[in-house]
């Protein structure tokens, strides 16, 4: 189902500066899509799944997925701790859907969280599966302001959001798309669409 219009894809209104690779965890989940969008950026990304392969990158992504499975994977394999240190102390991070999940501080149930985006939120507040939908969302900086389409399949709602932290987007009167220094969160999935701006947002602030 649609909600309003998605836009075609445009240049981006950000500078990527010297960023020079990128890394999508690759445990589970809809990683794929976002390798796609980077290298169609010309972007140097690479599927990640030690500490020392998201170390030896200058930031990170978190994809959609099952939040509970990750997160159980992370701590298996002793990344939980590790890469919460890793984030706490400034790594650039860019979690969409389940990857939100995975920053916020409380995903409303008891499941390995890495606590370092100071938010709280809802599990498939959007619906189910069968209830995805497109729409385009305004997103502002306090700089600039343009629109970003946005698919939301079974996607978190922010129920709470931290004095630190910056609303990106909103849809219906709820925070979608959120910043907190170098951590960047979407409810939704832009790897699914055909705009490039917010991984270039991403981008531009490792």
């Amino acid at each position: 189902m649609t909600r309003g219009n998605c836009p075609k894809a445009k240049n981006s209104p950000f500078a990527a500066g010297d960023v020079k690779s990128i890394g999508v965890l690759a445990l589970q989940g809809g990683f794929d899509p976002h390798l796609r969008v980077f290298k169609a950026m010309a972007v140097d990304a690479a599927p990640v799944r030690t500490l020392d392969e998201i170390r030896s990158r200058d930031g990170l992504v978190i994809p959609g997925g099952e939040s509970t499975t990750i997160g159980k994977l992370l701590v298996l394999r002793g990344l939980l701790e590790p890469l919460r240190a890793l984030i706490a102390g400034g790594f650039p991070v860019f979690g969409t859907c389940a990857g939100m999940i995975l920053l916020s501080k409380n995903a409303g149930r008891d499941q390995p969280l890495l606590e370092v985006l100071d938010i709280d939120v809802a599990r498939n507040a959007y619906g189910r599966q069968t209830e995805s939908f497109e729409t385009t969302l305004p997103f502002t900086d306090g700089h600039r302001s343009f629109s970003v389409p946005a698919i939301f399949i079974r996607a978190p709602q922010v129920s709470r959001v931290g004095k630190i932290v910056t609303t990106l987007s909103t849809f219906e009167g709820f925070p979608v798309c959120v910043r907190q220094g170098s951590i960047l969160a979407s409810s939704f999935h832009p790897e699914l669409t055909e705009s490039r701006v917010l991984h270039d947002y991403f981008l531009s602030l490792t």
